[in-house]
């Protein structure tokens, strides 16, 4: 772990002027710098360098943050190995923290696990073409396939010689350590000739005085790499016809293979998943394969396994888009549908195409040309909804009760879409093609998500995770209420740009206490402890989490005595956090000298009083409106008389609250 002195030294050291200069062109204007996007294919330039900030943004694309967010974004770099490549650029000693023995060996079994993986990746290679039985067998079977030759070589493709000890001979011969030829699963061991070996079904009760046997002899190898492209685990496909041989296994966890956070080609489509927004999802290593040969290198595949929301998120660094491909199995298809859920939880949108009968990606791409892949992707590819009642519809027919059915189960995947928006336009386009009334289905669909939101507020609370160590996404998601008008979305993001932008700045106003004229002492306070006693004091809580969380945040350091400027939360460890400050804290355009023509211009900066005191009144009144329609709806659901009478109370009081507020805001009211 690098030291927090020596990160302060590197953020203080690199500027992001700098590290940006060595992959895009940036030329001057004004105080700001501007290029074409590193992001996203553009011809005019959106993308601006603030040097003064200390930060980039993109008005295209919308990505933006510090130099160290800049390296992690274009060569997917994680936080440390960002640090330390700045540290090297600036020359900056880093030391980091001493290493107990046991994380050590740790560590030493790790880099030993990859080591072993590249050995036997590239054994496996060279016995394709330098020996008799790889040419033969395993690169025939390879050649069979339609696979070129630079295909092969790309994902190193391999071969284990049909030796049940050959790989792990040729290993220790090599100098490699049994114990971890074992820990990666390449070699089983055994401790006596009766022992069933249940890892691998064609060789089960094998009787041998042989204490260890390979676990891929015979295969034709896949290579799996991580996402920075180390081999950490094998695919291997059987040649052999016996049915009671498994066609494919796989090697097992280990400490640098968990299959569920793990995506098949995910190393070589990162960077074509970036360019162009969306990631193809297949089901096997050779549709992977097939499809970049085809051109179309976007793509990675599950392995077989249901998708999980490990492999989901790991998409979701390079894109928010996903198109699953499905091969003619509708059987298969269906089983799939929870994937698609999962998708959708996470925020992601989903298409999915359907190849035709007998087809599937592998097959198919070799069949037509690449442009006509292309297009029958672009033209068949298909929102979720579209997709599940095409596929269904046939089984539903005339009978009410299965379309009943089929209708709740598309509004049950709608419900999982944590965006209001997004789920506004689904249930719209649910709504068209099931012909039921729009409000029949919001109903549903409110029913199912207070039921989720009063479920997960039953749960243990998570009140003790830290904004510093998860992304927002992590965090339980707060149910907004309906109140049927818009929420307070804009005015509590206006409050949180005032909290970043000028949050240290001092303000003063009037205290309780008054000098001997009876005139109130003027007292010096920051921005920030002024807008958060004025929350505090209404128990106002900012229901948008990402809001929430940088406000508690702002409430912290106020304890300690630090009030944060915007440098603190554009150098935060939460990448939301950061995000959201960069977007807060930018603007494309700056203001001209025109004081030199004696036009004087008043800025926001100089008049910040007013700005907080209009943005907190903005906040309350809207509050107040969503009160208001809260309670007429009640009073449309024939209360007692004494329920009304105290209804019609309260509201009457908040009407005149809200009148003193516009009043305060200059609003003029027309009734």
């Amino acid at each position: 772990m690098i030291h927090k002195e020596d990160i302060d030294k590197i953020f203080e050291a690199a500027r992001v002027e700098e590290v940006v200069a060595d992959y895009v062109t940036l030329k001057k204007r004004g105080v700001n710098l501007i290029g074409l996007c590193p992001f996203h294919d553009e011809k005019t330039p959106s993308f601006y360098v603030s040097p003064a900030k200390g930060i980039y943004k993109c008005f295209g694309c919308g990505k933006g943050g510090h130099a160290v967010n800049f390296l992690m974004e274009k060569e997917q770099m994680t936080y440390p190995e960002a640090l330390r490549h700045l540290a090297k650029k600036y020359n900056i000693e880093i030391v980091e923290e001493e290493q107990t023995p046991e994380q050590v060996q740790s560590n030493n079994d790790r880099e030993s696990l990859f080591v072993v993986s590249a050995f036997a990746q590239k054994n496996f290679t060279e016995n394709l073409y330098s020996t008799d039985e790889g040419k033969s067998i395993g690169l025939g079977y390879f050649k069979e396939r339609g696979f070129r030759e630079d295909i092969i070589q790309k994902f190193q493709l391999g071969y284990c010689i049909n030796n049940r000890t050959a790989f792990t001979d040729n290993a220790l011969a090599n100098g490699y350590k049994f114990e971890y030829l074992v820990k990666s699963g390449l070699t089983i061991e055994y401790k006596n000739e009766q022992e069933t070996i249940a890892e691998d079904t064609e060789v089960e009760n094998v009787k041998t005085e042989r204490k260890y046997l390979d676990r891929f002899w015979g295969r034709v190898m896949f290579p799996i790499h991580n996402i920075s492209g180390r081999v950490i685990a094998f695919g291997g496909r059987t040649l052999r016809t016996d049915k009671k041989t498994a066609k494919y296994i796989n090697s097992p966890e280990m400490e640098i293979y968990h299959k569920s956070d793990v995506l098949y080609g995910i190393f070589y489509a990162k960077k074509e998943i970036i360019h162009q927004d969306n990631c193809f999802l297949v089901e096997g290593y050779t549709d992977v394969i097939s499809m970049h040969q085809a051109g179309i290198e976007n793509v990675v595949a599950s392995s077989g396994t249901s998708l999980t929301v490990g492999q989901i998120k790991l998409i979701r660094r390079f894109s928010n888009n996903i198109t699953i491909l499905y091969d003619g199995d509708s059987a298969g298809i269906k089983a799939s549908f929870r994937g698609i859920d999962l998708i959708l939880e996470e925020g992601m949108n989903v298409k999915v195409l359907l190849f035709p009968d007998g087809e599937d990606p592998d097959s198919y791409s070799k069949r037509v040309s690449t442009d006509e892949l292309k297009t029958f992707i672009k033209e068949n590819s298909k929102d979720f909804i579209s997709f599940k009642t095409n596929l269904l519809m046939g089984e539903v027919q005339n009978d009410p009760i299965k379309k009943a059915q089929l209708i709740k189960e598309i509004v049950e995947s709608i419900a999982l879409i944590p965006e209001a928006i997004y789920r506004s336009v689904y249930i719209k386009e649910c709504s068209r093609i099931m012909d039921v009334e729009e409000t029949i289905l919001l109903s549903e669909l409110n029913k199912i998500r207070s039921k989720k939101f009063n479920d997960k507020r039953n749960q243990p609370s998570q009140e003790n995770i830290s904004p510093n160590n998860a992304d927002v996404e992590d965090f339980p998601v707060v149910e907004k209420k309906d109140h049927g008008i818009a929420d307070a979305e804009h005015q509590e993001r206006d409050i949180i740009r005032l909290l970043i932008n000028y949050g240290n700045k001092i303000v003063q106003v009037d205290s309780e206490d008054v000098d001997e004229d009876g005139k109130p002492i003027p007292i010096d306070i920051s921005v920030a402890e002024l807008i958060i006693h004025e929350l505090q004091h209404d128990n106002i809580i900012l229901e948008n989490v990402l809001y929430h969380t940088v406000l508690n945040e702002f409430i912290q350091q106020i304890e300690i005595n630090n009030v944060p400027d915007y440098n603190y939360f554009t150098n935060h460890e939460n990448t939301a956090v950061c995000s959201l400050t960069v977007d807060l804290i930018s603007s494309p355009y700056t203001l001209s000298d025109w004081e030199k023509h004696s036009i004087f211009i008043t800025k926001e900066e100089d008049i910040i009083k007013q700005s907080l005191n209009n943005a907190v009144y903005a906040l309350k009144s809207r509050r107040l409106e969503m009160m208001i329609n809260d309670i007429q709806k009640q009073l449309k659901e024939n209360p007692t008389e004494e329920e009304m009478m105290i209804l019609m109370q309260t509201q009457f009081q908040l009407l005149q609250a809200k009148k003193e507020f516009n009043k305060l805001l200059g609003r003029i009211i027309v009734k």
